[in-house]
């Protein structure tokens, strides 16, 4: 996954960059700056194995805002997606929940199916895509066990029989008897060249449709993806996706701190009642091909009074052992802690940046290891850094440096460094073993 020592192509290094400087996670260019997370990529990865041979997993990633949660998602989401798995992914907001009275949990599955996305569609909106590229390959290896071809009444009745083999498997699942009805909708319509019906069964499965009637009169199934039932279609997704030749699907819910959030304590449980009964079934093995990602910030999980914890039945079942301590976390556990970056991690993570801005705007880079140091030094030495500092402050400000660096070609490192805005929050109570050996710091 390394690929830090490769020159970047300049479209992802503008997008890093950018992404970066404003504080949020790029969706590209990731594995050229990844430093650290080893032990909790290869503990996911590990997830990644089992689901591809059809188990289930459910993780619960914790850090702090500006941690690198979300970057560790995000670089799990570009490698399955390598491995050839569907990825869906969404943020939980005051719209977006679990569960919901006026919708909200059915926003949140519009939003995973919404960004559904592949190797060949990383940006989401992979759901046309996906269904026809299934069909396509179901036709053409009818056409090849066959020998018939396009047009042949006998190969049209080959690919049915293949079709009708794949809805009658996912039939077996709950509600799987219409969703199977459906897919062979669309293949009919894909096959006639019916669009007007191909995109009402495309609405169905975005869960578009308001009312059963409306359904039942434009495509014959009496019935609609709900707020109470979204999480089984996600399920039926997972094992169709399977089917149609893709490893599995990951689905990453990040910001779960909306849930805890909610002011009212019934709806709370009735979202944390949703996530056990996702969390249970990908452990009891009643989902296959499919993980569940979720991301959170501490307090989130652990307030006994709001958060997931405040939930009995999953804070029975998520709560560390005896044994956990930070430096050494058990990564095999439900929930990953993200430990901080060390500064040694940091300092390699600058170097990167340092090399990619240089190739971005084209000049040789000024700064070396000794001035990496000096400016890690200072922003660990900020009062309270010990606590607060997080590796997107210090991500922002170094990039911000290196623009002012490019930007006034006289000026000089120790200028910046030295100067009010970066000297005014110095500590005077680091200790002399901080300052010596920054490695010892960490965020």
């Amino acid at each position: 996954m390394d690929e830090g020592n490769k020159k970047v192509p300049r479209r992802i290094a503008q997008t890093v960059i950018n992404s970066l400087k404003g504080g949020v996670v790029p969706r590209i260019g990731l594995p050229y700056i990844t430093v650290g997370r080893k032990n909790e990529i290869e503990a996911l990865l590990h997830d990644v194995d089992i689901i591809s041979e059809g188990g289930a997993s459910f993780r619960f990633i914790v850090g702090r805002y500006g941690s690198g949660k979300s970057f560790l998602i995000q670089t799990i989401r570009n490698y399955v997606m390598e491995r050839g798995f569907i990825v869906a992914d969404a943020d939980l907001s005051p719209e977006r929940r679990l569960q919901g009275t006026k919708g909200q949990g059915l926003a949140t599955y519009r939003e995973l199916i919404g960004n559904l996305s592949t190797k060949t569609k990383p940006e989401g909106g992979a759901l046309t895509l996906v269904l026809d590229r299934w069909i396509n390959n179901v036709q053409a290896e009818a056409a090849q066990e066959s020998g018939l071809t396009p047009g042949d009444p006998a190969l049209t009745q080959a690919v049915d029989k293949k079709i009708w083999a794949v809805t009658s498997a996912v039939s077996e699942l709950v509600h799987g008897f219409e969703f199977g009805r459906l897919l062979s909708a669309y293949y009919h319509a894909y096959a006639e060249g019916n669009d007007d019906l191909k995109m009402k069964v495309l609405r169905w499965f975005r869960g578009e449709y308001g009312t059963k009637r409306e359904a039942k009169e434009e495509l014959g199934v009496n019935i609609i993806i709900t707020d109470e039932d979204w999480y089984d279609y996600l399920k039926i997704f997972a094992a169709f996706f399977r089917l149609a030749g893709y490893t599995g699907m990951m689905i990453m819910i990040d910001e779960l701190v909306n849930i805890y959030k909610i002011p009212n304590t019934i709806t709370r449980q009735y979202n944390y009642e949703k996530m056990l009964t996702m969390y249970n079934d990908t452990l009891q093995g009643k989902a296959k091909y499919l993980g569940i990602i979720m991301g959170a910030t501490p307090q989130a999980i652990e307030d006994k009074r709001r958060g997931v914890y405040s939930y009995e039945a999953l804070r029975s079942r998520l709560a560390e052992g005896k044994f956990s301590r930070p430096g050494a976390r058990d990564l095999l556990a439900p929930v990953i802690r993200l430990e901080p970056l060390t500064a040694e991690e940091m300092l390699v993570l600058c170097e990167k940046l340092t090399a990619m801005h240089a190739d971005l705007y084209n000049y040789e880079p000024k700064l070396g290891t000794e001035d990496l140091a000096d400016f890690i030094k200072i922003e660990y030495s900020r009062i309270g850094a010990d606590q607060n500092i997080t590796p997107r402050e210090v991500i922002r400000d170094f990039i911000e440096l290196l623009d002012l660096l490019y930007q006034n070609p006289g000026m000089s490192i120790k200028e910046i460094l030295s100067s009010d805005e970066f000297s005014y929050a110095k500590s005077e109570a680091v200790s002399d073993n901080v300052t010596e050996d920054f490695a010892e710091f960490t965020i």
